[in-house]
């Protein structure tokens, strides 16, 4: 930012000031002198704690220091981990659980979780919530009547629904939702995430996902892919979890108590001696970023099914080239060291 120096050094002082003030960090710019005799000043920036959050239209998909977004490559290897990537399955491969057409083939059900983003002015409507309306927030909310629906129109599967409101940068998931004729919806239930905020849910209450988690921001999108590089971390399930969970996550859904099954909110990542450097460039940027940013367990389902949004753009031979990777090619890491209030999704920066 530049302003002639003839603005007197009192604006300087108080941008600069002002930037602390809001948590930045005050990064300046290299400063020469000019051939010319510039009187230009040149400001310090502020930039916020944390590596580049990803983006959704425009809204930041929570703050660059949130612990979706915080790098856990240097993490210590936590001291149960092979016990719980045997419960998960060390010999089962991973699965791409999005992708582009439809399957069963001839359905309505495009492959994968999608979302849709909406206007600030986006009508709010009714919302029933009738399975968890005690763990859910509140309507009204801005769902249009065509939202796209998990598993299409006519699925009976999870039924998740997922609205951005790109001007307020509000996020709003249900589970299991049903449009109704007049206009109003009926879901299990829903959540509403500030995504300028580390709020977390309350502690023990439920999402639209099992971990008490917003889905969202963990879904591969084609278009991080196509900017190559993906930087949060990635949804995934496994079959059978713990009646417990672990930071970030507020929620379990289990009765099994063993020690070695995982709880929700697990972060793995895949091991950094595992070679990529075969795979499509476009099938490396994910494994990067299983490799940096890792795994989260967030649901009961299918062993290491990986979450993404439907995408026409998406060559599904191409993500079946990940099924050769197994579990026994992960480790899950020990996030303990950057949780700085149990009640806050802000991660101290490894």
């Amino acid at each position: 930012m530049r302003f002639s120096r003839s603005n007197g050094g009192l604006l300087f002082v108080f941008l600069l000031i002002a930037g602390l003030v809001a948590g930045g960090t005050a990064v300046y710019q290299h400063v020469t002198a000019s051939p010319t005799g510039s009187n230009d000043l040149y400001l310090p920036l502020t930039v916020k704690p944390g590596t580049p959050p990803p983006q959704i239209a425009g809204c930041d998909i929570f703050p660059g220091d949130n612990i979706w977004n915080t790098p856990i490559d240097t993490l210590p290897v936590h001291p149960n981990s092979a016990n719980y990537i045997n419960t998960i399955g060390a010999s089962k491969g991973l699965h791409a659980d999005f992708g582009s057409g439809v399957w069963p083939p001839g359905s309505n059900s495009p492959i994968g979780i999608p979302y849709v983003d909406v206007p600030g002015s986006q009508p709010d409507v009714t919302i029933t919530f009738v399975s968890w309306p005690g763990e859910s927030d509140p309507g009204p909310y801005p769902i249009p009547p065509n939202a796209p629906i998990e598993g299409g129109p006519d699925g009976d599967g999870d039924r998740h629904v997922l609205v951005l409101d790109r001007d307020n940068c509000l996020l709003y998931e249900m589970f299991y939702a049903f449009p109704q004729v007049n206009g109003s919806w009926e879901a299990a239930n829903g959540a509403v995430y500030d995504l300028n905020s580390h709020d977390l849910r309350p502690d023990g209450w439920t999402s639209a996902d099992a971990a008490g988690l917003p889905i969202l921001p963990g879904l591969v999108r084609y278009d991080e892919v196509l900017a190559g590089e993906i930087r949060h971390a990635i949804r995934f399930t496994a079959p059978q979890t713990q009646a417990a969970y672990v930071w970030p996550a507020r929620h379990y859904a289990s009765s099994e108590t063993g020690a070695n099954y995982p709880p929700m909110g697990l972060r793995l990542r895949l091991r950094a001696d595992y070679d990529i450097s075969s795979f499509p460039a476009d099938i490396q940027v994910i494994l990067q970023a299983f490799k940096t940013y890792g795994l989260i367990l967030a649901d009961n389902g299918s062993a290491w099914y990986i979450s993404g949004v439907p995408d026409e753009r998406w060559d599904n031979d191409m993500l079946h080239k990940m099924d050769v990777i197994t579990g026994a090619n992960f480790e899950v890491v020990d996030t303990s060291s950057l949780m700085i209030d149990p009640n806050s999704g802000q991660a101290a920066q490894p």
